[in-house]
């Protein structure tokens, strides 16, 4: 076989997968990518916890929701992406690995901001660059798959050309360099640009994106991303048993009711199966997906968010100092936790069952977390609280109507 015949079958045509195909499933490359991805989430997440235990709560939140804004927007871009477009050739292999460099150098770049943070002079310039390079590499995805797809080439080059224009948005946005208010209408001007970039790529024509499979990946994102909440958590812990034992009790407070909340998430997530009402809303026409895809943002930041909650609390009572780091340690726990239950709710389980009857015991059991905050062992009570709403979900969703009823309807 002769060289140029060899590589013609290393690197195929970028065509649409079938969005019917059965049994797809996650391929072992995005599997490695979302462990890349998740080593920024660690570092985002790190950040947060660094701010909030040195009195910097304000900077390290706006920071931790920017930052986590390029890590999530780039991931979900890949799993669309990769859902309609996945061939697994070497061209695909090679621009990925070009967006995992850039992951790991967004994450090289969260580490720098968070060590300006305490002087409130995080700078963005490693993390715009990390960014910036993960969308080169889709931008050359997307015209590859422009020159192979005829059906979806307005699509394909509306999403490269948007995806440019942005880019150039978001390199004079290098210069913005100071983590304060001056530069948050900026950046919420170039979230609402990267927003509307696949909506008006998908008036062209809708991409074949698989239901199955993107159920699948979000649901695999979800629990790396609570598995960095247990690492984080763990280490904090650890690292509490290792000092004075005066505060034994209280750690162990933090360690079970960090079990009960991550266990108690994770249950809850899983107790419905999205791939049903995403497979409906391909074939409707809804647009489900996009509450669905871009909801997760909230659900995402703040599972990681939970993490840095939980040892940012080990750490304060392991040795407790500054008083108000009590409340604010407690509120580190408790308000991420609420707040995922609430997009929970209605990103992903509302879509089952948007009855009262689901509704209420999420939106109670947000209260009564956040009713918890000041008092002892809230980080307990949050976890007994999720505990009860295992039951009743557990319940409800035993009546949902099967996958098959729900796709036919």
């Amino acid at each position: 076989m002769t060289a140029p015949a060899a590589a013609a079958r290393l690197v195929r045509p970028l065509r649409p997968r079938d969005p019917t195909e059965l049994g797809r499933v996650a391929s072992p490359l995005e599997l490695l990518t979302d462990l890349c991805f998740v080593v920024a989430v660690g570092q985002a997440a790190e950040a947060l916890h660094h701010g909030l235990t040195h009195g910097h709560v304000g900077a390290a939140l706006l920071g931790y929701l920017m930052a986590f804004f390029s890590i999530w927007w780039a991931w979900l871009n890949f799993s669309w992406f990769s859902s309609a477009y996945d061939n697994d050739d070497v061209g695909f292999r090679l621009l990925t690995i070009l967006q995992i460099v850039g992951v790991l150098t967004l994450a090289g770049g969260i580490a720098t901001l968070a060590e300006g943070v305490e002087e409130g002079s995080g700078h963005f310039g490693l993390v715009i660059v990390g960014y910036v390079i993960m969308r080169v590499g889709l931008v050359l995805q997307w015209l590859r798959a422009a020159g192979s797809d005829p059906v979806h080439r307005r699509t394909c080059l509306r999403y490269a050309l948007g995806i440019v224009v942005v880019q150039v948005g978001w390199v004079g946005f290098f210069f913005a360099t100071r983590v304060d208010a001056q530069v948050v209408p900026l950046f919420a001007a170039l979230v609402v640009c990267e927003l509307l970039v696949p909506a008006w790529a998908e008036r062209a024509g809708r991409t074949t994106w698989h239901p199955h499979h993107i159920a699948e990946r979000y649901g695999l994102f979800f629990m790396i991303v609570l598995g960095e909440t247990i690492l984080a958590s763990t280490l904090a812990v650890q690292e509490g048993f290792t000092g004075p034992g005066e505060h034994r009790l209280e750690l162990a407070s933090v360690t079970l009711g960090g079990v009960l909340v991550v266990f108690g998430l994770w249950w809850l997530y899983f107790s419905r199966e999205a791939a049903g009402v995403l497979e409906r809303a391909q074939r409707d026409g809804t647009g489900v997906e996009y509450l669905f895809g871009f909801g997760h943002y909230v659900i995402f930041a703040a599972a990681a968010a939970v993490g840095a909650g939980l040892a940012a609390r080990a750490e304060y009572v392991a040795e407790p100092g500054d008083g108000h780091l009590d409340l604010v340690t407690s509120a580190a726990v408790t308000v991420p936790v609420a707040v995922l239950l609430l997009a929970m709710w209605a990103v992903h389980l509302r879509l089952h069952d948007g009855s009262r009857r689901t509704a209420l015991p999420f939106f109670g059991a947000a209260v009564v977390v956040l009713l918890g905050t000041p008092l002892p062992f809230s980080e307990l009570l949050a976890g007994a609280v999720l505990a009860v709403l295992v039951v009743l979900e557990t319940r409800l969703a035993g009546e949902e109507p099967p996958l098959e009823a729900l796709v036919a309807d």
